[in-house]
């Protein structure tokens, strides 16, 4: 078959941009490998796969140490770790962040983050990213309830359930709601099913039901984790879907966990990836993000239960087997989640922070 010049000269052109990005991602290896490591932060090995993840970034690079602070660090500790390490070469200063989607225009503003575009930029949504590279959607969820039905003998359908005495001491959040990206958005939640428009309406419309929730006892004001519904501390935790589900794993049937969708609140929740602007190894941070947006790494979401960034695309180039598809939990409610947008969890975020204290007046300790 003969080609038409148009048609040639396209095809050279799309080799050499393949080439040429062969050449930089080779590159890009060649300057991570001599930097030698990577300092991750707030990344729970059973939180959406990172462990998995994590492994297989290992197993590519044997040659870059990864380097792991503070698991259980919340969204504001990233930023914060950001700014007190400005300057420190060492090892408790991160690379790279992975934050709710609230934080990563707060990073941007505070000149915290650098511009970085991963080579699968285009199949990241446009409503989920900064235009210029500061930050960008890997993955989200769905707020759930995980129950330990050892203890609770009739589980919660909705959040108004949470309000009846039969679930006196039981429920709990995730982490401190004014600094903890998923205990916040977990009161948004709480407030769409009051009828709360994501944003100031979702943010005052939350508290209002945790302050009651509170006053009629039923709040639990621990930090909940896999340890304490298996102890009995948190009975109803609020959590996204694929951390219940990794904690129900983890817990193999002692106790029992059930994880249920609220019916009357369905919010996803998106976390977005930052490279610090003041990371000691930028190299090994570019790769770090080239590989979790390539294919394996976005496939390494979905083994955990998330919805990675690429999903549409993906599945439209028929590049998720149909196992992982039809393992999916619960993929109808994906149709109906209230995606909240950057400036609707800057809203609501900024009434909870600063009005959680006085409205709900629990302090929640870990």
């Amino acid at each position: 078959m003969k080609y038409s010049a148009s048609v040639i000269a396209v095809i050279a052109a799309l080799s050499a941009t393949a080439a040429t990005a062969q050449t930089d991602l080779a590159a890009l290896e060649q300057a991570a490998k001599a930097e030698g490591m990577l300092t991750t932060i707030a990344l729970p090995h059973d939180w959406c796969n990172y462990g998995g993840v994590i492994a297989a970034f290992k197993e590519k690079y044997p040659e870059i140490t990864v380097n792991e602070l503070n698991p259980d660090a919340s969204s504001a500790d990233e930023l914060e770790a950001i700014r007190a390490n400005a300057g420190n070469t060492g090892p408790q200063a991160p690379d790279v962040i992975d934050v709710g989607l609230a934080f990563g225009p707060q990073a941007q503003a505070e000149g915290l983050v650098q511009p970085y575009k991963v080579a699968t930029w285009d199949d990241i949504p446009a409503d989920l990213k900064d235009a210029d590279g500061h930050w960008y959607a890997d993955y989200y969820g769905i707020m759930a309830f995980g129950v330990n039905t050892d203890l609770v003998d009739n589980v919660p359908q909705n959040w108004a359930d949470l309000l009846k005495p039969e679930y006196a001491n039981s429920f709990a959040l995730t982490g401190d709601p004014r600094a903890s990206n998923q205990a916040i958005l977990s009161i948004m939640s709480a407030g769409g099913a009051r009828g709360g428009a994501p944003g100031e309406d979702s943010g005052t419309k939350g508290l209002e039901f945790f302050a009651e929730m509170n006053k009629a006892g039923n709040f639990v004001p621990v930090t909940a984790k896999a340890g304490t519904i298996a102890q009995g501390a948190t009975p109803i935790v609020a959590a996204w879907n694929y951390n219940l589900f990794a904690w129900r794993d983890q817990l193999a049937g002692n106790p029992p966990v059930e994880v249920v969708i609220p019916a009357d609140g369905v919010l996803a929740g998106v976390y977005v990836q930052g490279i610090s602007a003041h990371a000691p190894h930028p190299n090994a941070a570019k790769l770090w993000m080239e590989h979790l947006y390539s294919d394996e790494g976005q496939l390494g979401w979905l083994q955990g239960g998330c919805y990675p960034a690429r999903f549409v695309a993906m599945k439209e180039a028929g590049l998720i087997p149909q196992d992982m598809l039809d393992a999916l939990p619960q993929p109808d409610l994906v149709d109906r989640a209230v995606f909240p947008t950057v400036e609707q969890q800057d809203a609501h975020k900024k009434v909870v922070t600063e009005n959680w204290d006085s409205v709900v007046g629990a302090t929640v300790s870990e």
